[in-house]
């Protein structure tokens, strides 16, 4: 697949929106559900907006050539214009990054879906307050984490919640030690290549795509709301229903529905030792 990568700096955290079906995380399927983009064609490209700032450029210009090496979607980085607000954009996936506070998540990534449960918008957001830090100010802990922030708004879940565990080599894995961890592993494009192996009605990375009632919107409802600006990275009673919770006993997996079985699922990296009320 062609790589087309702009280099613009990009500060980010990940929030994962876009679930209303929710399948036990298992190492075997580590997808969301169903989830994931709506895609006429064997193969499609996503922008990936480049709004982050300081050192995370090369970061996250590795992580899109990483999952660019899926042989289902290629990630294209355009500017995003080096925001912190990280509302997102229709059919697109938006990365930020700013000191967002002592708020015990390293990333959150943000997923929007229609009522098919086809994303339709993604947002990833890093908490500089802990990447300014010695411990986390790594390269190898920016990759990790952009890794698995970007991994999630494709569709994919963690394939393990554990830190002090074995390292599985891929992104989509919790470590304190994230030397091995800094790309995807063969199991996450195989996930990739079982969520995107079919044919969609439409495209919904397409801004004005159709679910083939010739509507122009996604699932004849209408496409999701804009709510970016209501994810906020401060405040987890904006994130909806807690549903899920890491081996730490911390939610990782907030569910908020948009009505018109519409949905924003809100998936959080924790830091290591955070434990903590989170309604």
């Amino acid at each position: 697949m062609t790589h087309t990568l702009k280099t613009i700096s990009y500060t980010c955290t990940a929030v994962f929106l876009g679930l209303a079906l929710l399948v036990p995380q298992v190492f075997a399927n580590h997808a969301w559900g169903n989830f994931h983009w709506a895609s006429t064609t064997d193969t499609f490209t996503l922008q990936l907006l480049d709004s982050m700032k300081g050192p995370w450029d090369a970061s996250l210009v590795g992580a899109a050539a990483d999952w660019s090496e899926s042989s289902d979607i290629d990630l294209v980085i355009a500017d995003g214009g080096r925001k912190s607000s990280c509302r997102g954009k229709d059919g697109k996936i938006e990365a930020c990054n700013a000191s967002y506070g002592d708020t015990g998540w390293l990333g959150i990534a943000s997923v929007w879906a229609d009522a098919n449960g086809h994303i339709v918008k993604g947002t990833v957001q890093m908490n500089d307050t802990y990447f300014n830090t010695s411990y986390y100010n790594t390269d190898a802990w920016r990759n990790l984490v952009v890794c698995q922030e970007i991994g999630h708004t494709l569709g994919l879940g963690h394939q393990d919640e554990a830190f002090g565990n074995a390292n599985l080599n891929t992104c989509m894995d919790y470590t304190n030690s994230p030397d091995s961890n800094q790309h995807p592993n063969a199991h996450d494009y195989e996930q990739l290549a079982a969520l995107y192996s079919h044919i969609d009605a439409y495209d919904s990375y397409a801004v004005g795509s159709t679910d083939g009632g010739g509507k122009g919107k996604p699932e004849g409802k209408g496409k999701p709301q804009a709510l970016g600006q209501d994810i906020d990275p401060a405040n987890p009673s904006s994130w909806g229903k807690a549903v899920k919770s890491d081996t730490q006993g911390n939610p990782s997996l907030y569910v908020r529905n948009l009505g018109n079985g519409q949905t924003v699922v809100t998936h959080i990296t924790w830091v290591e030792g955070h434990i903590g009320e989170h309604e």
